[in-house]
């Protein structure tokens, strides 16, 4: 049976259009995107501190593609994943061989037990009830020692667009600016565009922002 989760949001990601998301986001190609992706805000870290990166989490993590390159650029950090999605959680864990420690819940029901040196989202802010986002940016700086770091779509005032034929599933703003003046000790280290159109490592016009704790 399906849990009733508190937004439609929610039980749209955790139902099969999540389903239907994980087997489009696959493959080969779509993982050395992700690792040229990481490559670019890790390079933005001066004097080589991703060395004191031992710990990751991902909010919405699906089946974990990104956390898959950053085991690539960072093999010896502890990886962990919050994702509603059953089957995509169970992925996961698959390839992982249980390495990655997952949280199949949704995000706005976790609750950080323990701080990570690198918190983040890729394309997971632009999907919450925007009456929420209060509540995420709280638990991503609660749940990061030192980074935290977003990409998402940007615009510079809050809006809906439709999202493959169905309203109110994707919501543009500026998040960064939003958890800074939330939290003024986040410091804004490095920001970047992904752009779609990229001959080599495309991605889907994603605009990625890094925030240090200061």
């Amino acid at each position: 049976m399906t849990k009733d989760y508190k937004t439609n949001q929610e039980n749209f990601w955790a139902t099969e259009f999540g389903d239907e998301y994980s087997e489009r986001n696959t493959g080969d190609q779509f993982l050395k995107n992700q690792i040229h992706y990481f490559t670019e805000i890790f390079d933005s870290i001066k004097n080589d501190k991703t060395k004191s990166i031992k710990s990751v989490i991902e909010f919405g993590a699906n089946i974990g593609v990104n956390l898959n390159a950053i085991k690539t650029l960072l093999p010896s950090a502890e990886l962990a994943a919050i994702e509603i999605n059953e089957k995509a959680s169970r992925e996961i864990s698959e390839w992982s061989n249980n390495e990655v420690k997952v949280y199949n819940q949704s995000i706005l029901e976790f609750e950080p037990d323990s701080k990570r040196d690198f918190v983040f989202t890729k394309g997971v802010l632009i999907h919450i009830n925007p009456d929420e986002l209060v509540t995420v940016y709280e638990k991503l700086y609660q749940a990061s020692s030192k980074y935290v770091c977003i990409g998402e779509y940007y615009n510079p005032s809050p809006m809906g667009i439709e999202y493959r034929g169905h309203k109110d599933r994707l919501f543009k703003r500026d998040f960064c600016k939003e958890i800074m003046e939330m939290y003024p000790d986040l410091k804004l280290i490095s920001y970047g565009f992904s752009y779609h159109g990229d001959p080599e490592y495309p991605q889907d016009d994603i605009t990625w922002f890094l925030m240090e704790k200061v």
